[in-house]
């Protein structure tokens, strides 16, 4: 008989990064890693327990270095290929920077670590991958939005401009005012009902733009991004599904070299 053959270090660390028990630690200390940074940003929490939640965070970013760690030496070069893996990288070394009083926002971005969500729960990362793969498709909408937009806010200049300076004296203010009343936010009561008491067929300008870029434009948006994560999931079943068959074909020839070298045995004893 011959002796098993000891698991290397990498074949040890990629044994506890691929561990369902170590990932599912790992998402739970982000979510308690989430809630302590929200935390202290509250005055009276961290008068109470400042320390306390300080010291909680240090020793959370700690486990993620040492994670990291040893998915590096799990996998090595192939950690640097992985978007989602390089993501993580970059999070973790954002919250190791050092942040001073000239560069606070490096202190900020410490909670971009509750990001890593994304990357450690598949059905999250399925959903980034989907809404990604709609960047290319998005492309085509945002030009017609945008020449749309720049259309709009010159007419809007011209018509209003002159009694409506505020709003609409400018091309940049004209463009900031349309985009208010594509949100719907306060666009009838805010904007629109005071520009028809001065021009009472102001509303000939405003609905149609409103029922193109809000309703027509937005709906856009959404059909090509629900169209994109539609393909990206097939394309990932599908991807599943090769991955399956070529490992069956795998074990079925495994187990063909298995019944051979058991003949070939069997033919050696008899003989």
């Amino acid at each position: 008989m011959t002796e098993r053959s000891t698991p290397t270090l990498r074949g040890r660390l990629a044994a506890i990064a691929e561990d369902s028990r170590f990932q599912r630690a790992i998402i739970v200390l982000i979510v308690v890693n989430a809630v302590t940074l929200g935390l202290e940003t509250s005055p009276e929490v961290m008068t109470a327990a400042g320390p306390v939640l300080v010291a909680l965070d240090h020793a959370m970013l700690t486990v993620f270095v040492i994670e990291l760690a040893i998915r590096i030496g799990a996998y090595g070069r192939g950690f640097f290929r992985d978007p989602w893996s390089l993501f993580d990288f970059v999070v973790v070394a954002l919250a190791l920077a050092p942040s001073t009083e000239n560069f606070s926002v490096l202190r900020a971005l410490r909670v971009l670590r509750v990001l890593r969500l994304i990357t450690a729960v598949p059905q999250m990362r399925r959903v980034v991958g989907g809404l990604l793969s709609a960047l290319p498709g998005l492309g085509a909408v945002v030009a017609i939005l945008a020449l749309m937009f720049y259309v709009a806010a010159v007419m809007a200049t011209q018509l209003f401009g002159d009694t409506f300076p505020d709003w609409f004296g400018t091309l940049p203010k004209s463009l900031y005012s349309l985009f208010q009343i594509m949100t719907l936010e306060s666009w009838s009561m805010g904007i629109v009902r005071p520009v028809m008491e001065v021009y009472p067929y102001a509303w000939a300008f405003f609905v149609p733009f409103i029922l193109i870029a809000t309703f027509t434009m937005l709906n856009l948006f959404i059909a090509v991004v629900v169209n994109a994560m539609q393909s990206y999931h097939e394309m990932e079943a599908e991807h599943a599904q090769t991955s399956h068959a070529e490992h069956s074909d795998l074990l079925a020839e495994i187990r063909a070299l298995r019944t051979e070298l058991q003949a070939l045995k069997s033919e050696r004893e008899t003989g």
